[in-house]
């Protein structure tokens, strides 16, 4: 029995997904990482034992309604914890972007400024005073009424709405209406009305024209379908809705983004003619702080800002406020993040930028004796990046907490006081803690995967680089902070663009286009989630599943049943689980916390009802097929040429690990993307094919990057050609070309520094990447 100021985190018997009864004891006070290939049950040990754990018993410690959830969701795996102080969790997962979010929600620096301008701020004479939310385009109080507070207005014309006036409307002359049957109700409903829908639309009278597009009156009338053969069609009431009000609609309410960007098409947008952009009304921005609006301090980079309000004036309420904020913008500078504005909307923030706000915030709260659980901090990060990110690690832990890092970035594992390894492998092969312990006895470990990386790292091989096919002409790019940037990309080989967090790199790659000469095909693999859900997994969106439901369709039970393909989807009734309506778990809301998923009571996570599961394959249900492992299933399923090939592709990029019916949810960005490039793999290609690739090494470890770049060699060797944007620099050093961008983030970078071949860029002067890259190539 430990004391109660036992030093240690104790672990007793944690079995959450592939762990293997661990008992594992952890230091306070001190940076622990967690390290290990991927899947190897690192993050089942950081995040889904030791961080659920102190999750569940700060809600066993509240009211008995939480207690309550606390079923629901489930407890972890695990014998027994001691020694776990309360606990606060950084994850990689980005929330869904939203154009309210920016730099100044995240970090609540707005709040401060908001603070600052209704108490200190100089109103006009007799004005009164103003509360802080009018100073907020985020609410009712301070939004621009005319725009709502977004700085631009959305509008559109009969030129955007009828591109084709020759077309009638049953011929599809409204392009910005929706297809299928919503598109055909609102012409019945038209024709309905009385409005002639086979004339040529500049047949129309103008007064008709207008109403059809324009018109805001929502009218219900009684539709008598047209009758088609074999198929019964009652009438039924149905609502006009005009073009202008659909698409208008579509872009401010619709959560599928590919409405969304479809309805934008149908849209001219312009800074809003009342606000001019700022999004506030009158009255807050006649109020002036060191003679500036707070529309104009919000978008100032904060370096800038920080200076503005130094000079301020300095009466006691300014002073209070102006010191708070000067000390909250300078823990956000420390992290390299001087160049963002506070109206930098979230969206366009890269994960890597997204997570060191998170962490200034974290810094800020002065919070004592807590554990910090981190999910890779590192990704993203440029190495001279992960310098700045070391000194904030450091400062939690001698502000007296607890730091667990889930990490594979070297330098910060070298960095470490304690490390705790987790393998030998991924999924079923690993599981077991290694090594526990300071990072120096870990090179007596043979079985480690990182013992490897860490003591016995060689200079990589100065490879000699592939000769160009031809070139891809970029530019003028002009956009964030690119102003009219050109370069020329060679085609036929493998192409990194570095540079430090905020350089452009996302910015110059997105410019890549299918229309550009030379591009015969593009493939874009980016971060974003392949779905939202627990309905969106693996097996799903590599096209795996559809093979394995005629397998179970195909089978003597099934064929006697009278089961048909749709019976063994999760996504149809009939077949599934219809408490939780075939995804395995239910949403459980938690008032003051965002909702969780627990497992379905009735199926238990199986996600169909008990018949269809009698219906077996190989010996094996469909629930049971959809948990097994990538690496499982390519045995269960080697005779099947269609899912072989997926599974093959899979492997390939590393991702052996994962089950098949794993949820979108579990996956982190990394996973996400290495799972759209073996999609991509498994297909058969025919002519040149260009990769676009942003960050795959997030997440891997230094084993998993190998597999990879064995990959992405393999492309250009097969005559494709590969672009990655890349902070790792064994995958730059291996590359054929390199554009270096900077020299440093935001307005100080968005130069092409240096391009050229690895072991060229490695001695250009000014690039903060070349030591870097040539301590990598022993140079």
């Amino acid at each position: 029995m430990h004391g109660p100021h036992d030093p240690y985190v104790r672990v007793r018997s944690a079995r959450e997904h592939n762990l293997r009864n661990v008992d594992v004891d952890i230091p306070r006070d001190a940076l622990t990482v967690f390290t290990g290939v991927s899947g190897s049950g690192k993050s089942s040990l950081a995040f889904g034992t030791i961080y659920a754990e102190a999750q569940r018993r700060y809600f066993d410690s509240v009211a008995p309604y939480a207690r309550r959830l606390i079923h629901q969701v489930g407890a972890p795996k695990v014998g027994e914890i001691t020694g776990l102080p309360p606990a606060v969790s950084l994850e990689q997962r980005r929330s869904s972007p939203t154009s309210r979010s920016s730099v100044g929600t995240v970090t609540t620096l707005s709040n401060s400024l908001r603070m600052l301008f209704s108490r200190a701020g100089r109103y006009p004479a007799g004005a009164e005073r103003l509360d802080s939310d009018a100073f907020s385009p985020n609410t009712a109080a301070g939004a621009c009424p005319e725009c709502h507070g977004l700085g631009r207005i959305h509008r559109t014309g009969e030129e955007l709405l009828v591109p084709d006036p020759s077309l009638s409307i049953r011929e599809g002359a409204i392009a910005a209406w929706p297809g299928a049957w919503q598109g055909k109700n609102l012409r019945d409903v038209l024709e309905t009305i009385g409005y002639d829908i086979d004339r040529p639309w500049r047949e129309l009278d103008s007064k008709d024209r207008d109403w059809i597009l324009f018109t805001d009156e929502q009218p219900v009338v009684t539709v008598h379908p047209v009758r088609e053969a074999g198929r019964i069609q009652r009438p039924y009431q149905g609502t006009y809705m005009s073009a202008q009000r659909y698409v208008l609609h579509t872009f401010a309410d619709s959560k599928s983004p590919t409405l969304r960007a479809k309805a934008e098409r149908f849209l001219t947008s312009a800074p809003c003619p009342v606000c001019g952009g700022s999004r506030l009304r009158p009255e807050a921005l006649a109020v002036t702080f060191a003679g500036r609006t707070i529309a104009e301090l919000a978008a100032l980079p904060l370096t800038e800002l920080a200076g503005v309000l130094d000079s301020g004036p300095h009466g006691e309420t300014a002073r209070v406020l102006t010191e708070d904020l000067l000390a909250r913008i300078g823990t956000v500078t420390e992290l390299g993040l001087g160049y963002l504005s506070l109206d930098r909307a979230t969206p366009t923030l890269s994960s890597g930028e997204l997570q060191r706000l998170r962490l200034a915030t974290q810094l800020r709260s002065g919070l004592f004796g807590v554990v910090y659980v981190l999910d890779e901090p590192s990704a993203g990060l440029h190495p001279a990046d992960t310098e700045a990110l070391l000194v904030v690690l450091d400062r939690l832990k001698s502000g007296g907490n607890t730091v667990f890092v889930v990490e594979h970035h070297l330098d910060v594992v070298r960095h470490a006081d304690w490390i705790v390894d987790v393998g030998p492998r991924a999924g079923e092969h690993g599981g077991r803690v290694l090594y526990s312990g300071p990072p120096q006895r870990l090179a007596e470990v043979a079985e480690s995967a990182t013992r490897r990386f860490l003591f016995d790292a060689e200079p990589a091989p100065v490879r000699s680089s592939r000769e160009p096919s031809g070139h891809l002409a970029l530019g003028p790019v002009t956009r964030h902070n690119l102003r009219g940037l050109t370069t020329r990309l060679p085609l036929g080989v493998l192409t990194a663009v570095t540079g430090v967090s905020g350089s452009g790199k996302s910015t110059l790659v997105g410019s890549i286009t299918g229309e550009l000469p030379g591009v015969e095909r593009l493939v874009t693999v980016d971060q974003r989630p392949i779905g939202r859900t627990p309905r969106s997994n693996l097996a799903t969106y590599t096209g795996l599943f559809d093979v394995v439901r005629r397998l179970f369709t195909a089978t003597d039970e099934a064929r006697a049943r009278g089961y048909k393909a749709g019976r063994f989807s999760f996504n149809v009734a009939g077949g599934r689980c219809e408490t939780c309506q075939g995804e395995g778990f239910v949403s459980v809301e938690l008032l003051f916390l965002p909702s969780t998923y627990a497992p379905c009571p009735e199926c238990r996570g199986a996600r169909y009802n008990p018949e269809t599961l009698e219906v077996r394959h190989g010996g094996r249900n469909i629930a049971e097929v959809l948990d097994l492992t990538v690496e499982a299933a390519a045995g269960v399923f080697a005779g099947t040429p269609a899912a072989a090939r997926s599974l093959r592709a899979l492997l390939d990029v590393g991702l052996g690990y994962l089950r098949l019916g794993q949820p979108a949810t579990e996956l982190s960005g990394g996973e996400a993307q290495r799972i759209k490039l073996a999609a991509e793999l498994q297909r058969l290609r025919r002519g040149h094919t260009l990769y676009v690739l942003d960050e795959p090494t997030t997440g891997l470890h230094p084993a998993d990057v190998e597999v990879l770049l064995r990959q992405l060699h393999g492309l250009v060797d097969a005559g494709h050609s590969v672009v990655v944007v890349e902070h790792d620099m064994d995958v730059v050093a291996g590359a054929d070309w390199v554009v270096d961008l900077g020299p440093g983030g935001g307005d100080e970078g968005g130069r092409i520094v240096a391009e050229g071949t690895p072991a060229e860029v490695a001695r250009a002067a000014g690039s903060r990447t070349a030591p870097y890259l040539a301590r990598t190539l022993g140079l």
